[in-house]
């Protein structure tokens, strides 16, 4: 909702001359929006100047120029909608800040909700131009351009609690002299007939429209008894102590959840930890959540401990049952439950069937064996109480098909159940408008009621007990929201939304362990680590070994979600626990920066660069804006002293706001004029065949360029066919890196690639255009140059209507050459890192966390296709003991001291990786003969022994190409071989769930690499099986492949670009040290 405007604003705008609306005309302009029926002209495309559309006013008619803007007139401009634009300029020659008043009455509105809103874009930093929105007496935020074709939407909301007549509508446009800017689409809607006004509150939450006063909001506190044990204490709002089921009740909560094991202990009545949740401590859950006035949704997990995607290991009293023995024990236990709930007067009004039943449930992996044991459990339900909702389980919903596909095996095993649940976890589980739509299919396909049974978000980077949190992660995640309180009420209150977006289908969302906090504070580690073993407040206990012996044997710990909790780590209730009521009415708070963006940005050794004036600012009403930075200037100098590396400067925003910048420089481009950014282009050659009409040009257009303003452009109706080279002379013998970046679509029969000649001999590297700024970048490494001269280039070749631009050549030397020491464009071996020190007996055998394969989801003690929980890890473990067996590393690092892991692992890397950790087989069945065997270099015997093993073999044309990168899609058919899962290939159950391998060549390997487990689609869905596999992502594989564990915290860093918080942080520790054998 907006602000009132005051009587000075008022008192301004009576005072402006303006361009009065000619009698006569006013009535009678035809030229309405057609996107609403309240504005005239929102689009501009009548001449308001004669229509009197609109009103427009200012203080001085010298110092500004208004247009109504034909599109037509800017060749490069980016038309937001029809053909004209309202334009605005605040002249250079103007003295101060100018305002301008653009507004329109509005006849009559009835009462209720409306937005206004309008597109706007203009220049940047000290061009930029102010507008605020005004309606009546209500003011929006006043919002700044951010530079040229940057459209962006702003809107404000207000609300008539009665018919209004004659409305003032429009805009406060502002600026310092030579701002600038464009408006386009000017909209007025009615959002609603409610007139309910948002209350007063420290966040803004944004009233979800039509939801329904029985709309689920629950919450999922299975650990709240073991947390209370442990003297973790909960307050209320005045910061009295309460009993947590009454804050939440208070704040709208209307459902708890609570999750059960069978028997969560060890033979000696030690608790696994995460609550140590079994019936006894459901029941009394569950008393106390219907004491207060909310329904209880039970979570049978059907296992003695977490049931996830990654196991659904069957309860220790099941083990060697047959599946009709299985299916009996279930339902009983089902039964006896829950009548032992409702007969202490638990409101019980929802049943889970199991827990993230991802294609496995309770030891059973075939369909049809887990619909019979669904429906064991939907049985019992119903003989218990019919009007109990049964629900099932299921996670990753970005994911395309899975849960059609899930939805589809239940129909056709005539499984009886209502709610279709997911887990939604924004920074793992994609976009909410595919939250949406992925349930509406299930709603509507199946006639099922769907819901959120977890998700949650963080409100700060903190950790609060020293074990190591989940989220945030630099890699494998997305993070849409700030990492502040109203981030984390706006990311629930947007999921309310996208489940009740379904329509009457969509029942509730439920927020996943919103109280798991610290038991003690982050730096007494030991003491917590005594709490979670005796109370059973962590993730999981040391006791857990027996029955989960690889994930919460060895991880066992603390709580990886307390900065995800709706309290502080104190206790005290966040503002935005209140969400959940007001998704209902809406709410309003002071605007204030909520969060700065930093700034990320490279730069090239001995070219000039700056860092921005500005930065992006998100405010807690989530409108974005941009204020000005003072730079640490020293830091900044010693980083362009210091040359190529990576840096940190700190930064001072408006308002005494903390920014970084993140600024990588990179080495010299000996390339000159890569970018064609000067006007000098005389060191580039183009050529094209003869008797081809030039089809080429230098394109000054900052849309279709890397960087900068210019590229190459190419275009013909005809055939596309040339070669753009330079060569560099002067060089200092050395290897060398180039690459160069190419964009465009419609190639069609297309051959283009980068090519470096060198000493008279040709190396390419293929490459393909992917749309429109779907910049493809190609590169070749370690080229040797001992004469000082190499010549780079790119061929583009393709049909009649290709397009695209080139752009940013870069060749850069990487190190020096030692006559002998190796020669042509392949890698030196790596080099072996230096031993790591193993700590004393006694020592803190730290924490760790499991690898999460390609940026998987996890959660807090239960995996998302893995875990990433941090643990306690036992000392003995690490303990130097020099009789014990070693696992040697298997990859090493750079002499520069970093991993590189996201860097394309090469043919020859990987055939070397796989035979240090002895994949290959004894066997010499298949040959090596390779046309290109004379360029193996290095790698060339591990390369040999993995052929001969069958592992990899070349290409069709009779060569290994060892310095092509590797693809995900290659890799999978490695890990089948490897695996020995290829007799599954004629067992007809190999067709993948992954959209874009469909009739891929690797299909089928894509799909028994990602069943089995070792492989999964990255964040987002896909599993991409062309993108090269990275170094972090190749050691995460063979790991798995291998069953090696991960290492503990008590190991040292090993490379500077890998911190502890890097999602392969452990996988890579593993791979790259020598460690005694687990």
């Amino acid at each position: 909702m907006g602000k009132r405007i005051g009587s000075l604003v008022l008192a301004g705008m009576v005072g402006f001359t303006g361009f009065s609306i000619p009698a006569g005309i006013a009535g009678s302009v035809a030229h309405a929006n057609p996107h609403n029926a309240y504005l005239m002209n929102g689009g501009y495309e009548s001449d308001f100047w004669t229509d009197g559309s609109w009103n427009i006013a200012t203080d001085n008619w010298n110092t500004v120029d208004i247009q109504r803007f034909a599109y037509q007139d800017d060749s490069y401009i980016e038309g937001f909608e029809g053909e004209h634009a309202f334009k605005y300029w605040i002249k250079d020659t103007a003295t101060g800040e100018q305002t301008i008043m653009l507004t329109q009455t509005v006849s009559s509105l009835p009462s209720g909700t409306y937005e206004l809103s309008i597109q706007s874009m203009g220049g940047d930093a000290a061009e930029a131009g102010s507008v605020t929105l005004i309606a009546g007496q209500d003011m929006g935020d006043e919002v700044l351009t951010t530079g040229y074709n940057e459209w962006g939407k702003q809107s404000l909301q207000f609300i008539l609690e009665e018919e209004t007549a004659d409305l003032n509508i429009g805009a406060i446009i502002s600026g310092a002299p030579s701002s600038w800017g464009y408006l386009d689409q000017a909209e007025l809607r009615q959002v609603s007939t409610d007139t309910t006004k948002p209350v007063d509150a420290d966040i803004f939450v944004q009233k979800v429209e039509g939801l329904s006063p029985d709309f689920i909001k629950g919450v999922d506190i299975s650990s709240i008894i073991a947390l209370e044990e442990s003297g973790v204490q909960f307050y209320n709002e005045a910061g009295h102590s309460q009993d947590i089921f009454t804050t939440l009740h208070d704040a709208g909560v209307n459902y708890v959840r609570v999750r059960i094991w069978n028997d969560p202990y060890d033979a000696s009545g030690n608790g696994y930890g995460g609550g140590n949740n079994d019936l006894a401590r459901a029941i009394e859950i569950g008393k106390r959540a219907t004491a207060n006035g909310m329904k209880l949704l039970v979570d049978f997990h059907y296992s003695d401990f977490w049931a996830d995607p990654a196991k659904q290991k069957a309860p220790k009293a099941w083990e060697g049952m047959s599946l009709d023995e299985k299916k009996a024990s279930l339902y009983q236990y089902t039964k006896d439950s829950l009548e032992a709930m409702r007969s202490e007067g638990v409101d019980i009004g929802m049943v889970q069937v199991g827990n993230e039943t991802n294609g496995q449930f309770a030891g059973e992996t075939e369909w049809s064996h887990i619909s019979e044991l669904f429906n064991e459990g939907s049985r019992a339900i119903r003989e218990v109480d019919s009007e109990i909702l049964v629900a099932l389980h299921f996670t990753n919903p970005e994911t395309s098909g899975r849960y059609m596909h899930y939805a589809e095996e239940l129909e056709r095993n005539n499984v009886d159940y209502d709610v279709f649940a997911s887990s939604y976890y924004p920074f793992w589980h994609g976009t909410l408008s595919n939250l949406t739509a992925v349930l509406t299919e299930v709603a509507d396909t199946y006639g099922k009621k769907v819901m959120v049974a977890e998700t949650s978000y963080t409100y700060t980077d903190q950790d609060g007990d020293g074990h190591g949190n989940t989220a945030p992660s630099n890699s494998g995640q997305t993070l849409e929201y700030p990492i502040t309180v109203q981030g984390q009420a706006t990311s629930v209150r947007n999921v309310i939304e996208a489940v009740a977006k379904v329509g009457e289908a969509g029942i509730g969302v439920f927020y996943w362990e919103p109280a798991w906090l610290p038991v003690g504070p982050e730096d007494q580690l030991e003491q917590n680590r005594t709490i979670w073993e005796a109370h059973g407040s962590g993730w999981a206990s040391s006791y857990a070994a027996e029955y989960d012996p690889h994930d919460a044997g060895k991880w066992y710990g603390g709580s990886a979600v307390d900065n995800q909790a709706l309290f502080d780590f104190a206790g005290h209730p966040l503002p935005s626990l209140n969400v959940f009521k007001y998704v209902h009415t809406g709410a309003v708070a002071p605007i204030v920066i909520d969060a700065v963006q930093d700034v990320h940005l490279s730069a090239i050794a001995g070219e000039p660069f700056s860092l921005p004036s500005v930065t992006s600012v998100t405010y807690n009403d989530g409108t974005t804006g941009s204020v000005t930075v003072t730079w640490d200037e020293t830091q900044l100098g010693n980083a362009i002293t210091a040359g190529p590396g990576s840096y940190v400067i700190e930064g001072t925003a408006e308002g005494g706001h903390s920014v970084q910048a993140f600024l990588q420089i990179k080495k010299r481009n000996w390339i000159v004029n890569g970018s064609f950014e000067q006007s000098d282009r005389s060191m580039w050659s183009i050529t094209y065949p003869e008797g081809a009409v030039p089809h080429t040009d230098y394109q000054n257009n900052a849309m279709d360029a890397k960087t900068g303003s210019y590229s190459l452009h190419f275009y013909s109706a005809d055939q596309v066919d040339f070669k753009a080279q330079q060569t560099v002379e002067g060089l200092e013998p050395g290897y060398y890196n180039v690459s160069m970046n190419l964009q465009g679509g419609d190639a069609a029969n297309s051959e283009m690639y980068l090519y470096v000649i060198v000493d008279g001999k040709e190396v390419r590297e293929d490459t393909a255009v992917n749309g429109w700024v779907q910049w493809s970048t190609a590169e070749i490494k370690d080229i040797l140059v001992t004469e000082g001269e190499i010549t780079i280039g790119a061929a583009i070749k393709a049909d009649g209507g290709a397009w695209g631009t080139l752009d940013d050549f870069y060749l850069s030397y990487e190190r020096a050459y030692e006559p002998g020491s190796g020669s042509g464009s392949n890698p030196d071996p790596e080099p072996e890192p230096e031993p790591t020190p193993t700590p004393q007996p006694g020592g803190d055998a730290g924490t760790g966390t499991v690898p999460v394969p390609d940026g998987s989801a996890v959660e807090n003690g239960k995996g998302q296709d893995d875990n990433e929980n941090e643990a306690d890890g036992d000392e003995s473990e690490t303990e130097d003991d020099e009789t014990a067996p070693f696992r040697d590393a298997y990859i090493a690092g750079y002499p520069d001291g970093t991993f590189r892991p996201g860097q394309a692992v090469t043919r020859a890397e990987m055939a070397a990786m796989l035979y240090r950790v002895q994949a290959a087989t004894d066997g010499t069945e298949h040959a090596v003969i390779y046309n290109d065997i004379d360029a193996l270099g290095w790698a060339g015997n591990e390369i040999e022994q993995i052929t001969m093993s069958g592992l990899m073999s070349g290409y069709p044309d009779g060569t290994f190409r060892p310095e092509r990168s590797i693809t995900r899609a290659e890799m999978a058919a490695i890990v089948v071989r490897w695996a020995g899962l290829e007799s599954k290939l004629t067992q007809g159950s190999t067709a993948t769930i992954f959209t874009d391998a469909i009739n891929h060549w690797s299909e089928s390997n894509i799909a028994l690499a990602a069943e089995a487990g070792y492989m999964i689609g990255t964040a987002g869905g896909p599993f991409h099986p062309d993108q090269y596999l990275t170094r972090a992502e190749a050691v995460t594989v063979i790991n798995r492949v291998l069953g090696r564990s991960g290492v503990t915290d008590v190991q040292q860093q090993l490379w500077t670009d890998v911190p502890r918080s890097h999602w392969a942080y452990h996988a890579i520790q593993a791979a790259s040290n020598r460690i005694p054998q687990l």
